[in-house]
């Protein structure tokens, strides 16, 4: 699924923005497949990589978060730097802001006894709300706009309530609801699917179709990391998180170095036009 295809990351749109009135060449990749595959990628390694360091390295729920949320400050503080789309920074943004929206929710549910219901309402309201500030300040939620600091910021602040958002209701569904980790995944996979098949079937709209699914692949992303890492016991296959994170953090690694290929050659190709 995709939105209206663009023909490069340079975007030439003028956008009057008051203070924040640069133009900026566009700062997300183009939506393709592997834009997906990646994206999948790094909600499953965000929920095992939360578990991984709040387990396993002992840091606990409060210093996970803290040091993950410093980490994801200075990543976005050079993202929002670069002129134009480096793909290395965006992505290693997107992993750290999926460790980040886990951690809010696992810490509201763990340390403060929030439950799922709640958190799932809160985060779904925040991203409401960041879509609706969104649209009235830009009016548009395209993707291939981000062309100013403001739409920027818009644009990373929904990407946060997302991951959290997905947290809360993967867990709620596969936990909560008790309707285990692979059924859940299995459930937002379909949602996922039902959504391509309308965009691709139906012509909906590009923008709606893509934010949606955007929301539901945290979920499912969050479900498939529990089904891989939990204990049989309790569901899962067994496998650890230390291995599942390092196996779809190299995946992710080999996917951002060929997009990072990509993107000097689709460069050199613009200078030469």
């Amino acid at each position: 699924m995709s939105q209206t295809p663009i023909t490069s990351d340079r975007s030439t749109t003028h956008v009057a923005d008051g203070t924040w009135s640069r133009t900026l060449l566009n700062k997300v990749p183009q939506v393709t497949v592997l834009f997906w595959v990646v994206k999948i990628l790094s909600t499953t390694v965000g929920e095992t990589a939360a578990d991984f360091l709040n387990s396993n390295v002992g840091l606990g729920l409060s210093a996970t978060t803290a040091l993950m949320a410093v980490l994801l400050a200075v990543v976005l503080v050079v993202q929002f730097s670069a002129k134009k789309y480096v793909p290395v920074v965006y992505w290693l943004a997107v992993v750290l802001i999926s460790v980040v929206g886990t951690l809010f929710s696992d810490n509201l549910v763990d340390n403060y006894g929030v439950s799922l219901w709640t958190t799932s309402a809160i985060f779904g309201a925040c991203l409401i709300a960041s879509f609706v500030a969104w649209y009235r300040s830009e009016k548009t939620l395209s993707i291939h706009t981000i062309v100013t600091r403001r739409r920027e910021a818009y644009y990373w602040l929904t990407i946060l309530f997302t991951f959290a958002l997905g947290t809360s209701a993967g867990d709620l569904v596969a936990e909560k609801l008790a309707v285990g980790y692979f059924p859940s995944a299995l459930i937002f996979g379909g949602v996922i699917a039902a959504i391509t098949a309308v965009f691709y079937a139906l012509k909906a709209n590009a923008v709606i179709a893509f934010w949606a699914a955007y929301i539901i692949t945290r979920p499912f992303g969050a479900s498939m990391g529990d089904f891989l890492t939990a204990p049989t016991k309790d569901g899962g296959l067994g496998l650890g998180t230390n291995g599942t994170s390092a196996i779809f953090l190299a995946v992710i690694v080999a996917c951002v170095a060929w997009f990072t290929v990509k993107a000097k050659r689709d460069e050199r190709e613009l200078e030469a036009a």
